[in-house]
């Protein structure tokens, strides 16, 4: 008997004394982070991320390393942070756009609300609906009115079909049983500039964009797309309390990783943007860039907000018979 006790107890203290040799597991975050931004370096989406990223690196404890990676309207960078290792060291700055695509192309390489893991909403920035000051509607009653007195005859721009410009617009038109054109530009800045010229009697903007055009008179400002006024100009009322009830139509950017993180790597995550987003420095930043930090009290909360983004848009996008390319 004690011939078989020892020889059960070698094996035992065998492994004991392997367990006792192996190094720890080290805590996340042992080594730096790759930050995903899905668009060329320079842009909006690569601003942003890189005005958040040195404070959330100090709140994290590691060094972040900002790759860009541009192209399909921001799915270049989202599936490659979809198919990467589930393990806190790749994330992704999503944008709006990542939720409207999936309406807008008939293929979309990655499903957005399956392959995530949502961490935390960043920033909002809301548009702004401005209008030639030639044209007679002085307030949003009245442009409902006259839109429906000249059904499909008054002209809109915006930055180009798909864009966040365009579906707030044509949210707006669907909410209240109006319909516009719409001239599509190539970029903001001409369609900005033909609607200040009067050659487009409206525009839709951001609210950066519009907001000094609006303060000289050279614009006409209906409000502010967001469902709150903006820090920033608290005198400018919002579409919805103007009577389009429940309307809200902004850019967005929020963080993303892979699908399978594990769940206490996803808190760290987020309580670092948390902190990131509590430094008064990166706060006025963005409030001169007339942009909000709005960072979701829970992961839960912002994964609820781009799966309603996903819905939204999609009827958005049929309601209005925009062809997915």
């Amino acid at each position: 008997m004690m011939m078989k006790n020892l020889f059960t107890a070698r094996p035992l203290a065998a492994v004991l004394m392997l367990c006792a040799t192996l190094p720890a597991a080290a805590a996340y975050p042992d080594k730096p982070v790759r930050w995903v931004v899905p668009s060329v370096a320079g842009g909006g989406t690569d601003t942003t991320t890189r005005i958040i990223a040195p404070k959330f690196g100090e709140a994290l404890g590691q060094q972040i390393v900002i790759e860009n990676r541009g192209g399909a309207s921001g799915n270049i960078g989202a599936e490659y942070v979809a198919r990467a290792a589930p393990d806190g060291y790749t994330i992704l700055t999503c944008i709006a756009s990542n939720a409207s695509n999936i309406a807008l192309m008939k293929k979309v390489p990655f499903d957005l609300v399956r392959d995530f893991a949502p961490v935390s909403l960043m920033v909002t920035v809301p548009e702004m609906i401005l209008s030639h000051p030639s044209l007679p509607a002085k307030n949003v009653r009245e442009l409902v009115a006259l839109a429906k007195s000249r059904p499909g005859q008054l002209q809109y721009s915006t930055g180009g079909v798909g864009s966040i410009q365009h579906l707030a617009m044509e949210l707006f038109l669907i909410t209240t049983g109006t319909k516009m054109l719409h001239v599509p530009y190539k970029a903001t800045h001409p369609a900005l500039i033909d609607a200040i010229a009067g050659h487009v009697p409206i525009t839709v903007v951001a609210s950066l964009s519009g907001l000094p055009h609006m303060r000289s008179g050279r614009l006409r400002g209906y409000g502010v797309t967001s469902a709150k006024r903006m820090l920033i100009a608290p005198d400018i009322p919002t579409i919805a309390e103007q009577g389009v009830v429940g309307y809200e139509a902004v850019q967005w950017f929020g963080m993303l990783a892979p699908a399978g993180t594990p769940r206490e790597v996803v808190m760290k995550l987020h309580a670092a943007m948390m902190r990131a987003a509590q430094d008064p420095e990166v706060k006025k930043r963005f409030l001169d860039d007339g942009a909000e930090v709005t960072v979701s009290p829970t992961p839960e909360e912002f994964g609820a907000l781009v799966r309603s983004e996903v819905t939204k848009w999609a009827k958005v996008v049929k309601d209005a018979g925009v062809q997915p390319e």
